[in-house]
C-alpha cells in the first residue's frame, strides 16, 4: 500500500486503540482484549525459499498474553481499495507467524491461533473480491475435494452501523464515524470527542481517504490547539479562505495586467516592452492580445 505502510506510528499500534477495535468488531464491544495484555510483534517476518531470505510485513500486529502464556497473535491489515489477492496474503502473514512458533519452540510445545482483520475503508462501493482462497483459485474439478479453503476477516468500516460505531471508545471511533459519514452523505459532522492520539488519527484519516488536509491541519497546528475534530475542521475551513482570498488577489492582479496589455498596445508599445511593463511573459502577452479586448 505504499505510503500507508510507512507512517512513524501508526494509530492502530496503540494499545488501547488496538484493544478496541478487536473488541468492537470481533466481540460485539465485550472487553476481552485489554491493553497491558497486548506486547508488540515484529511486523516483519522471514523465510528462505530458493536460497534466498524473503521478508513479509504486516501493517501492525501484537501478541495477547495473559501473564507469560501467549494466547493469540492478532494482525491488521489496511485496505483502501479491494484486492483479489487479498486471501493469499493473508495466508503469507498467518503462516510466517506459525512458521515462527514452529522455529522458536521445541517439538510439541505451546501453539497459539493467528488471527488477521482486514480492516477496508472504501466507502464507494462494497468489497467486490474473493473473500476465501476457493473464490481466488481456479480448481479443476477433479481436485475440488482435496483443496484446502482459507478465509480472510473482512470488516467494511464505512458499512458499520451507528451502533457500532458508538461502540468503539478510543480515537479509532472517530475514524469509523468520519467514513460512515462519508458513504451516507458525502459528507462529515463531526462530533466534539477529544482526541487521545490527535497527529495519528489525522494520519490515518489522511491516507485511507487520499485528503492531505488533515495532515496538514496538524502540521500547521503550531500552538497545539486541535482538541478533535470540530479544531481540525476549523483549521482546514480558515485555510481554504485564506488562500481564496490569495486566488482572488492573484486574479484581479492577472485582470488588471491583461488592461493594461491593450492599453499599452494601442500606445504603440512592442510585445517585449508590454511583457516588461506588466512583469509577465511574452506568451502571455500574446495570448491576451490574441483575445477580445477588455474594455478600459
Amino acid at each position: 500500500m505504499g505510503k500507508k505502510d510507512i507512517t512513524e506510528k501508526i494509530l492502530e499500534s496503540y494499545n488501547d486503540v488496538f484493544s478496541d477495535i478487536v473488541n468492537v468488531l470481533l466481540f460485539n464491544g465485550e472487553k476481552i482484549l485489554a491493553p497491558d495484555e497486548l506486547e508488540d510483534q515484529a511486523p516483519r517476518s522471514y523465510y528462505k525459499a530458493d536460497g534466498k531470505i524473503h521478508e513479509i510485513e504486516r501493517d501492525v500486529a501484537k501478541r495477547w498474553k495473559k501473564g507469560n502464556i501467549r494466547i493469540a497473535c492478532v494482525g491488521f491489515e489496511n485496505q483502501t481499495n479491494p484486492d483479489p489477492d487479498m486471501t493469499l496474503r493473508v495466508m503469507g502473514y498467518d503462516g510466517a507467524e506459525y512458521r515462527a512458533q514452529l522455529l522458536a519452540d521445541h517439538v510439541g510445545g505451546s501453539r497459539y491461533p493467528v488471527v488477521t482483520l482486514v480492516l477496508y475503508f472504501g466507502y464507494n462501493k462494497h468489497w467486490d473480491q474473493p473473500l476465501s482462497l476457493k473464490e481466488r483459485l481456479d480448481i479443476p474439478p477433479e481436485f475440488e475435494p482435496y483443496v484446502n479453503d482459507y478465509k480472510i476477516n473482512l470488516f467494511e468500516v464505512a458499512y458499520l452501523t451507528h451502533e457500532q460505531v458508538e461502540m468503539f471508545q478510543s480515537d479509532f471511533r472517530v475514524v469509523a464515524d468520519y467514513f460512515v459519514q462519508k458513504r451516507e452523505k458525502n459528507d462529515y459532522d463531526p462530533e466534539p470527542r477529544a482526541l487521545t492520539h490527535v497527529q495519528e488519527t489525522l494520519q490515518l484519516l489522511s491516507v485511507m481517504s487520499n485528503d492531505q488536509r488533515f495532515e496538514e491541519a496538524y502540521n500547521s497546528d503550531a500552538e497545539g490547539g486541535i482538541h478533535n475534530m470540530c479544531d481540525v475542521l476549523d483549521r482546514i475551513e480558515l485555510k481554504g479562505r485564506r488562500e481564496g482570498r490569495q486566488e482572488g488577489r492573484k486574479e484581479g492582479r492577472a485582470e488588471q495586467a491583461k488592461k493594461t496589455t491593450y492599453i499599452l498596445k494601442n500606445m504603440g508599445l512592442s510585445i517585449e516592452q508590454i511583457a516588461q511593463a506588466v512583469d509577465t511573459n511574452i506568451d502571455t502577452v500574446k495570448q491576451w492580445l490574441s483575445a477580445s479586448p477588455a474594455k478600459s
